[in-house]
Parts: C-alpha cells; sequence; structure tokens
C-alpha cells in the first residue's frame, strides 16, 4: 500500500525516526514541559507515536498482512504498552519525588539532635529524623547560648536555609508551667 506515493514501510520508518529523536531530546530536557502538561503527559504521546510506527514498520517489512489491519494492530499494541508505561514507570515515579520532598517551613517545631556544637555566637550543625529519612542542616542558637553535641533541640524558626534552635529541655520546662 502507499499513501502520499511513497511505500507504507517508508513513510512508518521516517516516522519512527523523528519520534524516536524528538522522544530523546525529550528525555534530556523535559523537565521544562513537566509542569505544563498533567494529563496528557509528553513522554507518553512521543512513546505512543515511536511504538506504533515501530510496530508498523516491522509487521509491514516482515509480514503480507493487510496494512489496514496493521494500522489498527500497531495502535493497540501502542496504546497497551503506553498504559503499562504510565501506570507502572511513570506513575509510581511522580508520586515517589512529590512524598519525597520537604519544605523548609514544616521543619518548625521538630526535634532534632545537635550533631556539631553550637557555639554561642556561630553556627553548629543539627540532625532531624524523619520518614523519608535524616535532614542535616546548619543551626544558631535562638538564646545565643551554646548547645552542645548530643544534645535534643526544638526548631524555632528557619531563615535562608539556617533553622534557628533553642535546647528541647529548656522548652518543655519553660512551657510545662
Amino acid at each position: 500500500m502507499e499513501l502520499f506515493g511513497y511505500p507504507l514501510s517508508t513513510i512508518y520508518l521516517g516516522s519512527f525516526i523523528i519520534f524516536g529523536c524528538i522522544t530523546f531530546v525529550y528525555i534530556l530536557f523535559g523537565d521544562m514541559l513537566d509542569a505544563a502538561m498533567d494529563f496528557l503527559h509528553p513522554a507518553l504521546i512521543l512513546s505512543f507515536f515511536t511504538i506504533g510506527t515501530a510496530s508498523g514498520y516491522l509487521m509491514e517489512v516482515m509480514t503480507t498482512i493487510n496494512s489496514w489491519f496493521i494500522i489498527v494492530f500497531s495502535c493497540l499494541l501502542s496504546l497497551l504498552l503506553v498504559t503499562l508505561l504510565n501506570v507502572f514507570v511513570l506513575m509510581p515515579i511522580r508520586s515517589s519525588e512529590e512524598s519525597l520532598a520537604y519544605y523548609d517551613e514544616d521543619l518548625k517545631g521538630r526535634v532534632g539532635t545537635v550533631i556539631t556544637t553550637v557555639p554561642t555566637d556561630g553556627f553548629g550543625e543539627i540532625l532531624i529524623d524523619g520518614i523519608s529519612g535524616r535532614i542535616s542542616k546548619t543551626a544558631v542558637s535562638m538564646d545565643n547560648t551554646p548547645i552542645s553535641q548530643g544534645q535534643k533541640i526544638l526548631i524555632i524558626d528557619i531563615q535562608k536555609g539556617v533553622v534557628s534552635v533553642m535546647p528541647y529541655e529548656q522548652v518543655e520546662q519553660t512551657y510545662i508551667h
């Protein structure tokens, strides 16, 4: 069968090369488009056309099946594989990226441990245990008192990635009365 004066296998091969190249470029630079498209993910659309044209080309070259059947079969195969790609690869990746993220504001009120002593007018380091792992942050003392290594602290504020902390026992004594 011919389309626009070219054999269908040539059209399939040319389309496969074009969509394959676009898919490769999208994989490298696609993070800019991800925020714009949520439902119809560009990777799914490009994968649909790449798989469809590749299977169409292979079936045209390797079999003597009717071209209309090959087009329908290629579309159905592509739809099935792209659906599986979305359900088992892309959706889990998207949800895992969101679950590991945290905002600095979420750290206020959390309890941590000093791992590098916080001096009177300087910086130390604290460690906060969380569900997704441990977070290490630079810390300053809220009331300019030194906080020694191993002591429990409470995060009061955070400015430009540096947390202001107080010893946790001091906070308990102050607010329990």
